[in-house]
């Protein structure tokens, strides 16, 4: 078992060049490491608001409708990555195990259901054994392809090095739209619009200026003080569940994790499909960025084909982005995730003279959705339920407290205080008792923050649940397998590095000889120490 599941390799991918042609101007690809700015031309030959300032024009109607600006992009304004293509389009597709693959990778790879890949291959059931090599059918026809048009670059998606100094509230201010005067009840306490978009962005590692293009373009919360009943209860659209999803804050939690989905899924999973509001299964154009491929997965889920390809030209929600916020890609950062990227070093979360047990491998950041970038541990003590630890869970590396609230501490290594660029460690369910930092401060590697228990996020039993990022990007534990060019470094304290096994909660630590398994026990198995 052991040598199997730590077989890992990259899947050969090929190299696809293609040129996008629009508003019937076409030219050659430039090179892969050239940076050219998208053109956008407003209809009044005034281009507004390039930086978030001035007035609006009229932003009237979505998915292609007229928004006062006429965007016309001519060439690729970030580079390509490399993916296959699915070249049949109208029937089930054929797919044969890589090594590493499980049922539940390759479901979400393609865009459907594990029930439906089960039963499709006529499996008994999800846990069934595949191997390198085998033939599975992939069900469900693709029907059509969505357009290759780049929405933004991923710089934008994530809350990264280009929101520096940015504050929802800041560029809201006088703006006479109904956002800026909501407020919702949330865990007893009253949260301003400008607030709750910036709590989203903060949880999911999604851009806040993403964040208010996707309401405006939804539902005009930015520049319509009087909103019909729907919008103000659904402002993103979304309305398969209507006891769970209603309000501001379910809604975006609900968008943002649809991006991080489709973001991560492009960028680390291989994701090649979407499905669409009516079961539709739809194709994303191999010559996307991860950033975009987010950007259709959220607009997908809400509409059917003919609707999505125009939500998704460059005269859809790319218009009204550029309408709030100006040239997505003017000044992007590119590459977001340097190829030669290392992690700095790092200890276990604890003090070297404890040992504590390994609960959960890689899995979600904030929601399956996100990068499996977080793994668990708990301490030795034996605890009922959300009891505190006492042990601290104290810092991997030197660095500065940049956030500390709601059961979560960020640990900024860069030392500038702003989670959004560099290297940062996310600490969840932490107690707010006896914390042990506050924002600003600056710790040492070994330095104790704060006693692990349920609060922030969702937990039933005390652990703590850590996670990396870079330019705010979830970075995941285990990259080996992702679809990247140059994979990420994997999360590694003191020398052991991480694996993941393809399900979520389900993987190693591996020191040399020394392994160690993800159980939720406290066993040899998943013991750890900084001393070895």
């Amino acid at each position: 078992m052991k040598s199997r599941k730590l077989q890992h390799s990259l899947i050969g991918l090929q190299l696809l060049g293609i040129l996008l042609v629009a508003a019937g101007v076409s030219g050659c690809r430039p090179p892969r490491d050239t940076i050219i700015l998208i053109t956008a031309t407003p209809a009044n030959g005034v281009f507004p608001n390039d930086v978030g300032g001035g007035n609006l024009p009229p932003l009237v109607g979505n998915d292609g409708g007229s928004t006062g600006i006429d965007a016309t992009p001519t060439f690729i304004p970030t580079p390509n990555p490399t993916r296959q293509v699915v070249v049949d389009v109208g029937q089930d597709q054929v797919y044969v195990v890589l090594s590493g693959d499980t049922l539940n990778l390759i479901s979400q790879r393609f865009g459907v259901s594990l029930d439906s890949l089960v039963a499709a291959n006529g499996f008994p059931d999800e846990n069934v054994l595949i191997y390198p090599g085998q033939t599975l059918t992939i069900p469900q026809a693709v029907q059509a392809f969505g357009p290759p048009f780049k929405i933004i670059p991923d710089g934008e998606l994530v809350y990264g090095p280009n929101l520096r100094g940015f504050r929802v509230e800041e560029y809201l201010k006088g703006r006479g739209g109904y956002l800026e005067s909501y407020t919702e009840e949330l865990n007893g306490r009253t949260w301003t619009g400008p607030q709750i978009v910036e709590r989203v962005g903060l949880e999911q590692s999604v851009s806040t200026r993403l964040l208010l293009a996707a309401l405006e373009y939804e539902s005009h919360w930015l520049t319509q003080a009087s909103l019909e009943p729907s919008s103000i209860l659904y402002p993103m659209n979304y309305t398969d569940q209507p006891a769970q999803t209603y309000g501001l804050y379910r809604q975006l939690d609900w968008a943002a994790k649809l991006m991080n989905t489709g973001y991560y899924g492009w960028r680390q999973r291989g994701m090649t499909a979407t499905l669409l509001a009516d079961g539709a299964r739809a194709g994303l154009d191999p010559t996307l960025n991860a950033g975009t491929a987010g950007v259709q997965v959220w607009l997908s889920q809400t509409r059917t084909l003919e609707s999505w390809q125009n939500a998704t030209s460059y005269s859809g929600f790319f218009a009204t982005y550029v309408a709030l916020f100006g040239d997505p890609f003017r000044g992007a950062v590119e590459p977001l995730i340097p190829r030669d990227l290392t992690q700095p070093p790092m200890v276990f979360p604890w003090a070297s003279d404890e040992t504590w047990y390994y609960t959960g491998g890689p899995h979600g950041a904030w929601g399956s959705g996100s990068a499996w970038a977080a793994v668990d541990f708990v301490t030795g003590a034996a605890l009922q339920g959300c009891e505190p630890s006492p042990g601290y869970a104290r810092a991997v590396a030197d660095g500065v407290i940049a956030r500390n609230e709601f059961g979560v501490v960020i640990l900024d290594l860069d030392g500038d205080g702003f989670e959004g660029t560099g290297w940062t460690v996310f600490y969840l369910h932490l107690t707010s008792e006896d914390r042990k930092v506050v924002a600003g401060q600056r710790v040492k590697a070994g330095d104790p923050i704060g006693h692990p228990a349920c609060e922030g996020g969702v937990s039933y039993a005390t652990h703590l649940h850590i996670a990396r990022r870079y330019n705010g990007e979830w970075m995941a534990a285990d990259c080996t397998q992702c679809m990247l060019e140059s994979p990420a470094p994997s999360l590694n304290f003191n020398g052991w590095q991480a694996y993941s096994f393809g399900t979520e909660y389900d993987g190693s630590f591996v020191e040399g000889d020394e392994y160690r398994e993800a159980c939720t026990c406290r066993e040899q198995l998943n013991t750890l120490s900084n001393g070895g």
